[in-house]
């Protein structure tokens, strides 16, 4: 899949935001491609823009969402429903919501296969029954026909994961998918997601803002700030090379067993409003490093390396750049 200049606005009283502002970027085939950011930096609504998800008063503007050489923004709403849960699943954040109260958790997986593959009930109820296994969901068959208000957190998410998975999508998009889960699981879902790249030649975006996912998972990460891309690079190069100030803060926030206890570092204010977004670069108000044109001038996406861009006049000038 490839995203080109993806733009996504919401018209409200108080003004235009764009959650999503020109973004591009690329999942190539069998590809697990990460999409890192703080919360309220555009990740989320730039997967809800490619399932064509985004609720009024929001609206995709410009760009192009090419999936097999098809722009999915100019598929019909029928078109788009084929799509959805079979050619590209998500695992959405809110397992809760994502849930339908009032039918079992096994009928609501099972019915994603029978609306997108032909194949009998038996068989569709077997492959529930071997996905809930696969996920770590103990006693699959007799959870088939739980309700989701008789399952903890972490079972309630594991079954959102089955569902995005059970078909075996092209292109899985996954929501901060180990969110509710221990660490023993949250292992057991990342190793059956990179199975499932093995496999069957699946494409995955992560998004997340746990960077030791990122390292762990992704071949190439991009980081998102107040709906822009800030920084991309294959994953070594970013972590080895970090440019942009705003990936090293995130990058320095992380606790290290390799340094002695100290209080943890954290990047100074928050994400601005994106009613009042600065005049130049985004991240200018919370950067150390902020000169005049920082604040005047947008910064454009520039490749410092191959393969490797950053938003940053900083970085461009050939200041002190790399390196957390």
């Amino acid at each position: 899949m490839k995203i080109e200049r993806l733009t996504t606005q919401f018209h409200t009283a108080k003004g235009v935001t764009s959650p999503v502002n020109d973004v591009s970027l690329e999942i190539p085939r069998g590809a697990i491609v990460g999409l890192v950011g703080e919360s309220g930096c555009g990740k989320s609504m730039t997967a809800m823009s490619v399932l064509q998800l985004v609720r009024k008063p929001g609206k995709i503007t410009a760009g192009r969402i090419l999936l097999g050489g098809r722009d999915l923004l100019q598929a019909s709403p029928r078109e788009m429903r084929q799509i959805r849960g079979n050619e590209i699943s998500m695992i959405f954040q809110e397992p809760m919501t994502a849930l339908n109260p009032v039918y079992p958790v096994g009928r609501q997986v099972r019915e994603a296969i029978l609306l997108h593959q032909k194949v009998s009930r038996r068989e569709a109820e077997d492959r529930v029954v071997e996905i809930f296994r696969e996920c770590g969901i103990p006693e699959p068959e007799k959870r088939y026909h739980d309700y989701p208000h008789q399952l903890s957190g972490g079972l309630r998410q594991r079954v959102i994961i089955a569902m995005a998975m059970v078909c075996r999508p092209d292109l899985l998009i996954a929501d901060e998918p180990t969110t509710a889960l221990d660490v023993t699981i949250e292992a057991q879902i990342l190793r059956l997601m990179k199975r499932l790249r093995e496999e069957q030649g699946t494409s995955i975006l992560i998004i997340t803002h746990n960077m030791g996912v990122m390292a762990q998972m992704c071949d190439y990460v991009y980081v998102m700030y107040a709906g822009k891309v800030m920084e991309q690079a294959e994953t070594f190069e970013l972590f080895e090379r970090t440019a942009h100030p705003y990936t090293q803060g995130l990058l320095r926030s992380i606790p290290r067993m390799d340094r002695p206890a100290e209080r943890l570092y954290s990047i100074r204010g928050v994400v601005p409003n994106l009613l009042h977004l600065p005049e130049g670069c985004s991240f200018c108000a919370r950067c150390e490093r902020a000169a005049e044109a920082c604040r005047t001038v947008p910064p454009e996406l520039i490749e410092v390396a191959p393969g490797h861009k950053v938003r940053c006049h900083r970085c461009q000038e050939g200041g002190d750049g790399h390196g957390a």
